[in-house]
């Protein structure tokens, strides 16, 4: 019998995977349960706090399997192996979407120009194209943009009606600075709102998370990468360098 015990406890398997996507005990509940629902899977342990899930189970279980154990509100990796939604591939071919929009970005906005140049109407007009654009994406699958969005940024995990709310204040600020209305509170506002996102990326990337960026919606399956923090940082400069203007 003791034979029997030892050699049925050698060939389970335990392994831990990183887990993304959990802001609650709720949630820490849900994955649970999603988890131990899979045929293979005799416990599990989730920690919430540092985004994990220890799995003892009969046998390898492919990441495939596990993912679909779970559903699309959370998202699984092996941070051995990294995570199967994203296909090993190199970072320009991952984020060729967003260097394609950022190219006709600058492009339309450069048209949009008058022929002696003013920098502060590139930026303003730059700005504005860029929420525009970026919130038209986030609509594309409004519902499931939340979810991936509050992975990362802190405000949209402290309130759901916040993330919902983000496409909106996209576009409401994207029209602000294209018809230039409430320039002062429009700059302010987006020094406030992608400081946050910001900060969210940058713990997103110090953790090493394999996890979607929500930059332009979940429709276009996009990696979190440097790029996301390159891409916010521009913002805010380009914004507190027109707020500068106000008092200079």
């Amino acid at each position: 019998v003791a034979s029997n015990f030892i050699l049925k406890k050698l060939n389970q398997m335990n392994k831990q995977y990183t887990i993304s996507g959990m802001t609650c005990e709720k949630c820490k509940q849900s994955v649970a349960e999603q988890l131990i629902a899979i045929a293979e899977v005799d416990s599990v342990i989730v920690n919430l706090k540092e985004g994990t899930a220890d799995l003892q189970s009969k046998k390898k279980i492919s990441i495939e399997k596990l993912q679909a154990g779970l559903g699309k509100s959370y998202q699984i990796s092996d941070p051995l192996e990294g995570s199967g939604n994203f296909p090993q591939v190199s970072k320009w071919k991952q984020l060729k979407p967003l260097f394609l929009i950022f190219g006709y970005l600058i492009a339309a906005t450069l048209y949009l120009q008058p022929s002696e140049g003013d920098i502060a109407m590139f930026m303003r007009h730059f700005m504005g194209l860029f929420f525009i654009i970026f919130s038209f994406f986030k609509f594309l699958d409004y519902k499931g943009f939340p979810d991936s969005f509050a992975r990362y940024d802190p405000l949209a995990k402290k309130s759901r009606a916040y993330a919902f709310a983000y496409p909106f204040i996209e576009t409401l600020l994207g029209i602000a600075f294209l018809m230039e209305w409430r320039l002062l509170q429009s700059l302010i506002a987006t020094i406030v709102i992608l400081s946050f996102t910001t900060y969210g990326v940058i713990n997103a990337l110090i953790r090493k998370s394999n996890i979607e960026c929500a930059c332009l919606g979940t429709a276009l399956k996009l990696p979190m990468t440097e790029a996301t923090l390159i891409e916010n940082s521009i913002m805010i400069v380009m914004a507190i360098s027109m707020l500068a203007g106000y008092f200079i």
